[in-house]
């Protein structure tokens, strides 16, 4: 199964961009992936299985994408580092409608989590992936998911507890 690459950045583009996005955290760098996504997708002449296999290796590809990214000389050694919380304001304007008007505090705390449990996180509450199959994406062990998962909730709980009592 071969779908048309406009069918393909049309329905997951979005899915595509917050993957990349909860690992790198740089709207610039993210387009850059999605785009390098999408032209591997159609420089790449293999059959897929179906369209669950298709967003899977794309969700994949931007995975990778963005970790080696991340891992790069220059992404390393960058100099400028933007305040967080302006950034943040600022992404939250620009994506609203790609994160589908998401609570601003949820958010921030998903950002907060060491990247492992972020993309996790991402895949299974975001992109509604089982356990098994965010295994074969991220081509790690399904108790290493579960592991980063648990940790994941923990972390999150903890941070949104703190918030709230606080209020």
């Amino acid at each position: 199964m071969r779908l048309l690459l406009e069918q393909i950045l049309t329905k997951y583009q979005s899915s595509v961009f917050k993957a990349a996005f909860y690992i790198c955290g740089n709207s610039e760098d993210v387009e850059d992936i999605v785009q390098e996504t999408f032209l591997a997708y159609h420089r790449n002449n293999r059959e897929f299985e179906s369209e669950e296999h298709i967003r899977a290796w794309l969700l994949r590809v931007a995975v990778n994408k963005a970790k080696n990214m991340r891992k790069s000389f220059w992404y390393r050694k960058r100099i400028y580092l933007p305040d967080f919380t302006e950034w943040m304001e600022e992404q939250t304007k620009d994506y609203d409608e790609i994160f589908d008007h998401e609570s601003e505090e949820i958010l921030q705390a998903v950002f907060s989590l060491p990247e492992k449990c972020r993309i996790i996180i991402h895949l299974f509450y975001y992109e509604e992936y089982s356990v098994k199959e965010i295994a074969n994406i991220l081509d790690i062990k399904a108790n290493t998911v579960k592991s980063q998962l648990y940790r994941g909730r923990t972390l999150l709980r903890d941070m949104l507890k703190e918030k709230w009592e606080n209020e």
